[in-house]
Parts: C-alpha cells; sequence; structure tokens
C-alpha cells in the first residue's frame, strides 16, 4: 500500500511539473503574441483578440500559479484591454480591468519577496519598495501602471486617493532603476502626476513638462502617446486652449507607420485624441 501511494504520488508530481514545464517552455511564444499584437494597427481586430489571449494566459496561471512572468505579462494585458478599449466607453468594467491587473502585479512582487504591499504600513511598505531590482522593474510599472489608473477612476473616493502613494512609490523607484522602460512610461506617469493637478494641491508644471520631453526623447518623438496625456492633463489644467488643440491634432495627423513596434499605442492615440477634442468647447 505504501509503494502504491508513494508511485500515485510520484505519478501526480511528475505530470503536475511536465504541466509547469510545458507552460515555461510557451513563455517565448507569449512574448512573440505581446510583439504583434503591439504591430496591429485595426483596432477591432486587437481587441478581439485581446480576451482569447488573455484566457490562455490566465489558464497557465493556473497551472504555474508561482510564475511572476506570467502574472505580470496578466498585469500588462488587463492594462491594455482597460486602457485602449475599454476606458472611455465602458468605465466600470474598465474599473475592473484595472483592479484584477493590479492584483496580477502585486502577485507578482509578492513572488518576488515583496509581500502585502497594499495593506502594509507605509514604512514598511517603502522598506521593501526600495528592496526591489531591477527583475521587478516590469512587474513594479504594470502594478503602478494599473493602480494608478483605477485610483484616477475614483478621485471622489478618499481611500482611492490616499493609495496613490504607494503607486507613485513603485514607479518612482522603476525611475530610479531604469527610466526608460518600456519607452518612458514611468515619466509620463509622473507627467500625469504633476500636470493634472494645481500648484497648490501638489502639481508642478515645470517638472510635468520635463517628464513628457524625456518620454518623447526615449522614443524619438515617435510614441504619440505622450503628447496625448500632456494635452489630457497637463494643457488642460492650465487652461492652454491652444496647446491641447495642437497637440490632438498634430496625433490625428501624424503617419500610421511613425512607429510600427508600437502601431497599436499609436492608433489608439488617435482614436483618444478624436474623443478628446469633442470635449474642447467643454473644457475651455
Amino acid at each position: 500500500m505504501r509503494l502504491i501511494l508513494l508511485l500515485i504520488t510520484s505519478f501526480l508530481f511528475t505530470a503536475c511539473s511536465m504541466d509547469q514545464m510545458l507552460v515555461r517552455s510557451s513563455v517565448p511564444l507569449i512574448e512573440s503574441g505581446v510583439e504583434a499584437l503591439n504591430h496591429e494597427t485595426d483596432l477591432d481586430l486587437a481587441e478581439d483578440s485581446i480576451p482569447a489571449n488573455l484566457n490562455m494566459l490566465q489558464g497557465m496561471i493556473k497551472i504555474d500559479p508561482e510564475n511572476a512572468l506570467l502574472h505580470t505579462y496578466a498585469a500588462q494585458a488587463f492594462y491594455g484591454l482597460a486602457y485602449g478599449f475599454n476606458e472611455d466607453n465602458r468605465p466600470e468594467r474598465a474599473s475592473d480591468f484595472y483592479q484584477r491587473g493590479l492584483r496580477h502585479g502585486l502577485v507578482a512582487l509578492e513572488i518576488n519577496g515583496a509581500s502585502d504591499l497594499k495593506n502594509k504600513p507605509i514604512a514598511d511598505f517603502e522598506k521593501q519598495v526600495n528592496r526591489l531590482g531591477k527583475g521587478d522593474v516590469a512587474a513594479m510599472f504594470w502594478a503602478a501602471s494599473n493602480w494608478a489608473k483605477w485610483i484616477d477612476m475614483h478621485r471622489d473616493d478618499p481611500e482611492a486617493i490616499a493609495q496613490l502613494t504607494r503607486a507613485t512609490a513603485l514607479m518612482q523607484r522603476v525611475i530610479e532603476i531604469d527610466d526608460s522602460f518600456y519607452y518612458g512610461g514611468a515619466h509620463m506617469y509622473f507627467g500625469v502626476y504633476y500636470g493634472s493637478r494645481a500648484p497648490m494641491l501638489g502639481g508642478n508644471f515645470d517638472k510635468s513638462r520635463q517628464h513628457f520631453d524625456r518620454a518623447r526623447e526615449i522614443t524619438d518623438s515617435k510614441l504619440l502617446i505622450p503628447d496625448l496625456l500632456q494635452a489630457q492633463y497637463l494643457a488642460r489644467q492650465q487652461q492652454d486652449r491652444d496647446d491641447f488643440h495642437q497637440r490632438l491634432t498634430n496625433i490625428i495627423k501624424a503617419p500610421d507607420d511613425l512607429m510600427p513596434e508600437l502601431g497599436l499605442q499609436n492608433q489608439i492615440a488617435k482614436r483618444k485624441a478624436a474623443l478628446l477634442l469633442e470635449k474642447e468647447s467643454e473644457w475651455f
């Protein structure tokens, strides 16, 4: 009986290990899929393909739940689905996706040794964040991105706003380790962070502009998102209608092949720019 139990346990362990090995060997396919999706300029086709890929990714996570890289990819996927395809017309759905993306990002960081980042006292939180290194940059970035967007969608909730300190600390750590990560995304974060508030409330228009400029420098001004965010947040906060209008108009007129490796992001920027222009007379 003991021998039978040992054989069964050994078989189950081997089967589990084989499944995990299969999942881990599939990671290059995920990376190739992300790269292919980023090249896609048909927004409808991109939106239709993301849910199936996300379901596959979550299935892989069930097989290998301690795989931080898979959780990081899930955090990125939920962010992209929320920001690119739901935030403007289905905000409640986007909010849910940002929360799910945040959970995956935090799980990835917990697997790598940073535990309970959402609830720890802020002093303990900062100590853990300061111990995170280069291998944690992607998880920090996508966790903070989801976190900040969820907060932005709940800006009337004091408990949500109170969490901004944690998201900002994670993104500041990204800046310290690799400020060019994901095409200067952390600089776009701080461009919004400093540009979306009046100076008396912690805003700093000069710092905002510097961060947006650095993001454009990293991408040689071929990624349209920095101009989109600068118009949406900084120009609007400064009540600079001319800058708002000019930046958004230039985005819409930009060539579709400006940055082929990020064709999807630029098409999303174009669509969002058109939606923002529709609000110009309301905001100015």
